[in-house]
């Protein structure tokens, strides 16, 4: 005996894996949909005298503004997003421009992003600086959950 579909059940099973795939998909956006509010903190001067060193200030800021929202751990093998950003800084910590310098595949996340960096104003400032004004570029390491880790302070990838 064969276990065969007929042409109106392959139908059926057709939309049913076509429907839970935009399930999924639509569960992953729906992470994206709202930014969170970032936790409060003291803003502080930055030690920092290079870009690469405020770059890890920064990154810290971040993470302490969003705890909840850290990926703990190794990154799982395929992210939903991956997003190259550069943030200019002004001499207070406030953001002044952010400009996506790779974009993610799931455009979602983007603007996503994008706010979450200009919600976590103001940064440390920028002290030793010149002129006070900063930029850094940052790329940001994005679950389909909702989870991030940024490259400068990343555990990895499984």
């Amino acid at each position: 005996m064969h276990n065969t579909l007929s042409l109106p059940g392959l139908a059926w099973l057709c939309r049913a894996v076509c429907l839970a795939g935009l399930l999924s998909a639509g569960a992953a956006q729906a992470q994206f949909s709202m930014v969170p509010a970032p936790v409060a903190e003291p803003q502080h001067a930055s030690a920092a005298e290079d870009e690469r060193e405020y770059r890890i200030d920064a990154a810290r800021h971040i993470y302490a503004s969003y705890p909840m929202r850290i990926y703990r751990g190794m990154l799982p093998p395929l992210l939903y997003g991956v997003m190259m950003v550069e943030t200019e800084l002004d001499a207070q910590g406030q953001v002044v421009n952010v400009t996506v310098v790779r974009k993610p595949a799931a455009a979602e996340v983007a603007p996503w992003v994008i706010a979450m960096i200009k919600r976590a104003a103001p940064y440390p400032i920028p002290a030793k600086q010149p002129g006070g004004v900063v930029n850094f570029t940052e790329t940001w390491f994005v679950d389909k959950s909702g989870l991030f880790q940024l490259f400068s302070l990343t555990e990895g990838q499984r």
